[in-house]
C-alpha cells in the first residue's frame, strides 16, 4: 500500500471521528439547553368521602286534602286568606245552615211525637195484659195493643236516627281543616251556591310539614340502595336553588316497587322535616342520597387528571424535578376532586396547571409551591 493511500484513509477516520463527536456534543448540549416549563402542583392525598347518588328531584306534599261541601247549601263566609297555613281543626267555610235547623226541628219534633205515643201505647199493652190475665178482653186484642207498642218503638227509633242525620247535615255546615298545611287558591267565593260532592272544590290545602322530595336515579344504583337501607337509615340532602350552600336534611323513606321501564330509572323520596318551609311542593331540588363512606379515598384536583388517546393519566414530578405521564384509573368526583383507584399514592406531587407544555421526561420549575390536600 502506498504512503498516499494510507494518508488518505487516515484523513477520513479523522473526519468520522469529528463528525461523531460533533454529533455528541451537540446531543449534549440539546438536552442541556431544553427549557424548564412551569408548573403548579399539589400532593395527592385520602380522606373517607361518602358514596353519594346526585339527581335532581322534586318536592311533594307530605299530603293533600281537596276541600268539598258534603251538603247542597249557600257559602255563607271564608274564614281564611288564600296562601295562609292553617291548622287541623280550624274554621274554613260556614255554609247557610238555616234549611238545616228546620229539618232538625221537624225531626226532633216527630221524635217527641212518637216518643209519647209509645208512653201510651206501652200502658195500653200492660193492661190489656191484664184484662186478658183476668178473662174479660180476649187474647187477639191484648196481642194488637202489644204489637202497637211494638211499632210506636221502632218509630221512635227511626226518629232518633232522623235526628241523627239533620244534626249530621247541619255540621256539615261548618267546614274545618282536616290537616295542618298551606291552602290555595280559593275556588269558590260567598254567595255561590256549592253542591255535595260536587266539582270545583273549594280550595285544597298541601301539608308542608313534613313533606317528601322524589327523585328517579339510574337503576343501575339499586343494588346498592337496598343494600345499604338494609343496614341503617339513609341520609339525603336536598338543595333549595336560592340557598344551595345550605341543604336541608332529611332520610329516604320510600322504594318504589318497580323500575320505570320507559326511563330506566326508581323513583325514590325521601321525608323531610321542612320546619322552615325552605322546600315547596312542585319545587326541583338538587338531590344528594347518601349510601356509605368510602375510608383511605386517593384523590387528586380534578384539572391534574388529562386525557390522552389511552385513556386518562397525570404527570408525576419525580424528586429530579422532571414529570413522568402516568396512567391512571378516575372513579369518581367529589367535591372538585378526583377519586383514583389505581395509578397514584399518597404524597405523590401531580402537576395541576401548565400541563401543555410537558412531555414525559421534562424538567419542571414549581412556581407556587406544594399545596397539600
Amino acid at each position: 500500500m502506498s504512503i498516499n493511500t494510507r494518508l488518505r484513509e487516515a484523513i477520513c477516520v479523522a473526519g468520522m471521528l469529528a463528525v461523531i463527536t460533533a454529533g455528541c456534543s451537540h446531543e449534549k448540549v440539546r438536552s442541556e439547553d431544553r427549557p424548564v416549563v412551569p408548573v403548579r402542583v399539589t400532593t395527592a392525598f385520602t380522606r373517607s368521602v361518602p358514596v353519594q347518588v346526585r339527581v335532581i328531584g322534586n318536592g311533594e306534599a307530605f299530603s293533600t286534602v281537596s276541600i268539598k261541601s258534603q251538603v247542597n247549601a249557600e257559602l255563607m263566609e271564608v274564614h281564611f286568606h288564600e296562601g295562609q297555613f292553617v291548622k287541623k281543626g280550624d274554621l274554613l267555610f260556614t255554609l247557610d245552615r238555616r234549611p238545616f235547623d228546620a229539618a232538625l226541628h221537624q225531626a226532633e219534633a216527630n221524635l217527641a211525637r212518637d216518643q209519647a205515643q209509645l208512653e201510651l201505647a206501652d200502658v195500653q199493652a200492660k193492661r190489656y195484659v191484664k184484662l186478658y190475665e183476668y178473662g174479660v178482653t180476649p187474647k187477639e186484642q191484648a196481642d194488637q195493643m202489644q204489637a202497637n207498642a211494638d211499632a210506636l218503638k221502632a218509630a221512635v227509633l227511626a226518629d232518633k236516627a232522623a235526628a241523627e242525620f239533620a244534626k249530621l247535615q247541619l255540621q256539615y255546615c261548618f267546614i274545618y281543616s282536616p290537616i295542618d298545611g298551606r291552602t290555595g287558591t280559593l275556588m269558590v267565593h260567598v254567595g255561590n251556591l256549592v253542591k255535595a260532592n260536587d266539582v270545583p272544590v273549594l280550595v285544597v290545602i298541601n301539608q308542608v310539614t313534613p313533606m317528601y322530595v322524589a327523585f328517579s336515579p339510574a337503576e343501575e344504583v339499586l343494588p346498592q340502595v337496598k343494600k345499604y337501607m338494609a343496614l341503617g337509615r339513609l341520609k339525603v340532602e336536598a338543595f333549595p336553588p336560592d340557598d344551595p350552600q345550605r341543604p336541608e336534611t332529611g332520610f329516604l323513606s320510600f322504594v318504589d316497587n318497580a323500575v320505570d321501564s320507559a326511563t330506566g330509572t326508581i323513583r325514590l323520596k325521601g321525608t323531610f322535616q321542612n320546619a322552615n318551609h325552605r322546600l315547596w311542593p312542585g319545587q326541583f331540588v338538587n338531590v344528594v342520597l347518601t349510601l356509605t363512606e368510602q375510608p383511605n379515598a386517593v384523590l387528586v384536583p380534578q384539572q391534574a387528571v388529562q386525557t390522552g388517546q389511552d385513556g386518562q393519566f397525570v404527570f408525576v414530578v419525580k424528586p429530579d424535578q422532571t414529570v413522568e405521564s402516568r396512567a391512571v384509573t378516575v372513579s369518581r368526583t367529589f367535591e372538585g376532586n378526583a377519586i383514583v383507584e389505581q395509578g397514584i399514592h399518597p404524597g405523590e406531587v401531580v402537576v395541576t396547571d401548565g400541563q401543555s407544555g410537558l412531555v414525559p421526561g421534562a424538567r419542571v420549575e414549581i412556581k407556587t409551591g406544594l399545596r397539600g390536600g
